[in-house]
């Protein structure tokens, strides 16, 4: 049984962790699409199904977000994002959420960024 100190970090690259657990929360980076499609829907489902994944590996799943901070690189892409976004969230369980225009990292290719805490 792991104390209510510990922490224990996933998926790390020397710069950060892409998820940490600690006391039973689940804390994600930022989580931007794989394939830099120009199409922000793709980019969304992408971005939802690495979260869903993440979850998924430390024994958690979407029904227990808490909440999900969103950066578009553009907020005229925010009706295609939430399309997306309504088809994969659980009615009933969703999670308080913040979505703002940002530049975002990665020169243009990334149009939507997310970051994800949850509890096991």
């Amino acid at each position: 049984m792991q104390s209510q100190n510990s922490i224990q970090r996933f998926d790390s690259n020397g710069r950060l962790s892409r998820v940490v657990v600690h006391n039973g929360m689940v804390y994600m980076s930022g989580v931007t699409a794989k394939v830099k499609t120009p199409d922000v829907a793709a980019q969304t489902a992408d971005v939802l199904a690495q979260i869903d994944a993440h979850l998924a590996q430390v024994g958690s799943d979407k029904s227990r977000l808490l909440r999900v901070n969103i950066w578009l690189h553009d907020m005229a892409h925010f009706e295609a994002m939430n399309r997306v976004w309504d088809a994969w969230v659980e009615a009933g369980n969703e999670p308080a959420r913040a979505t703002v225009e940002s530049r975002l990292a990665g020169a243009g290719a990334n149009l939507v960024e997310m970051m994800a805490t949850a509890v096991l």
